[in-house]
């Protein structure tokens, strides 16, 4: 006769240690941490509160989802902060691995002695922006300006206006950045209006340098004015100028955007921006201006603390050589072939028996780059229960709900990954 009992049904260890999804578990968890998670389970169903057809599955729901997750961003938003900001290029992604193991980060392999950190990164970008005299690099945007504000200006005085005292994001607010470097602000003009004559009357003996802030994440209109780099440099004293973004040359598409380059003409001494933003590489902070400048931040003490890793430094060099990037691409996405991609999308759908639409949508730059500036783009709309399991669901699709509908806005989503957009919604309409 049979045993009835289920607890003899439990799936043994080893037979569950070979299932595929619990296999490549161990691969990157380790073998002990998944067994423990199957023995857990094997407990519960031995207690009668799992059957154990359920073992299998509660202890792959046991262990931790693979961190970080892919997301294909879907949302409109071209620098997703939330989402890690710029994506990578394949060159970056390829120097990343090639970068993991050990690397030329500081040797000649030539004359096998010991050369400057990074100088491949360093280089290229120097040759994407020849007016700047010298560079560096550090490992974000705020470290680049906290790094000039010890060098430059510890115990002295930072010159800004308060319509530029932003805040940066999370909490963080400019003048408490600055102050914990030792220097103190001297705030000019007012929220809406600053003009040369307020920086002339607060420049003295105890100015370290005059601070131009691009307001990245906000547009203030009205009665308003703000003085341009070139009138600052007309001053008498450094001039560092905080561009945020990281465009290093001009950009048709973003007009009121500064660039690193013509920005350096106007006559800054100093620009400081982000690697992960416009420029489309890792994250990082870019120093570029005056050699003699560049050379004390180089070498001041806190510069070591802030030093980039050969990883960075190996994905920055690939994105400066490399002709575009995801972020241009996203950018520059033509809206007429935007448009025919969710047509086709929505076409294939509607063969499976999923109705969507084809809608006009904005995108935006985001990541603290461009506010105002509007994208023309196109997006497919799903109701609005598609959101959750379509953002929970492997690869996770992250779009956007307006007005009881979501969106899926293809700008920054590659588009040899139109198809597993299609699987995903199949799969989410189950």
């Amino acid at each position: 006769m049979r045993d009835a009992d289920p607890r003899r049904r439990v799936p043994r260890t080893d037979a569950l240690l070979a299932d595929p999804a619990l296999a490549a578990a161990a691969g990157t968890l380790g073998r002990d941490r998944v067994k423990a998670a199957i023995v857990r389970a094997q407990q519960h169903a031995r207690s009668g509160e799992i059957t154990p057809d359920q073992v299998r599955d509660a202890a792959l729901a046991e262990l931790p989802a693979p961190a970080p997750r892919t997301v294909l961003n879907a949302t409109g938003v071209v620098l997703h902060t939330n989402l890690g900001r710029a994506p990578l290029s394949a060159a970056a992604v390829a120097a990343l691995v090639a970068a993991a193991g050990h690397t030329d980060v500081e040797l000649d392999l030539r004359t096998g002695r010991r050369v400057r950190r990074g100088r491949d990164a360093l280089d290229a970008l120097a040759a994407a922006v020849p007016d700047a005299p010298a560079v560096h690099v550090v490992n974000n945007g705020a470290a680049a300006l906290v790094l000039a504000a010890t060098a430059l200006a510890a115990g002295r005085e930072i010159v800004v206006s308060r319509g530029e005292l932003v805040e940066i994001g999370d909490g963080f607010r400019l003048p408490d950045l600055l102050e914990s470097t030792g220097a103190r602000l001297r705030e000019v003009g007012t929220t809406n209006r600053t003009t040369l004559a307020d920086y002339a009357a607060a420049v003295g003996p105890r100015t370290g340098f005059v601070l131009k802030v691009h307001p990245s994440n906000f547009v203030v209109t009205g009665f308003t004015s703000a003085v341009p780099v070139r009138d600052l440099a007309t001053l008498g004293v450094p001039v560092v100028a905080d561009i945020g973004s990281g465009l290093l040359a001009p950009d048709p598409l973003l007009p009121a955007e500064p660039d690193a380059a013509t920005t350096l003409r106007a006559g800054a001494h100093l620009v400081t921006a982000s690697g992960d933003k416009l420029l489309g590489g890792p994250q990082a902070g870019l120093l570029l201006g005056a050699a003699d400048l560049v050379e004390r931040l180089r070498r001041h003490p806190l510069a070591r603390a802030l030093r980039v890793d050969k990883l960075t430094l190996a994905a920055l060099a690939a994105t400066l050589h490399a002709p575009t990037t995801p972020t241009r691409e996203a950018l520059h996405a033509d809206p007429a072939t935007l448009r025919d991609r969710v047509e086709r999308l929505r076409d294939r759908l509607g063969e499976d028996g999923c109705k969507a639409e084809v809608v006009p949508s904005v995108a935006v730059v985001g990541g603290g780059g461009a506010p105002g500036v509007e994208l023309d783009s196109w997006a497919l709309s799903l109701p609005e229960r598609y959101a959750e399991p379509l953002r929970t669901g492997e690869p996770s699709v992250l779009g956007r709900v307006l007005r009881g509908r979501l969106l899926l806005d293809l700008r920054c989503v590659p588009a040899d990954a139109d198809g597993t957009i299609r699987a995903a919604v199949l799969r989410a309409g189950d």
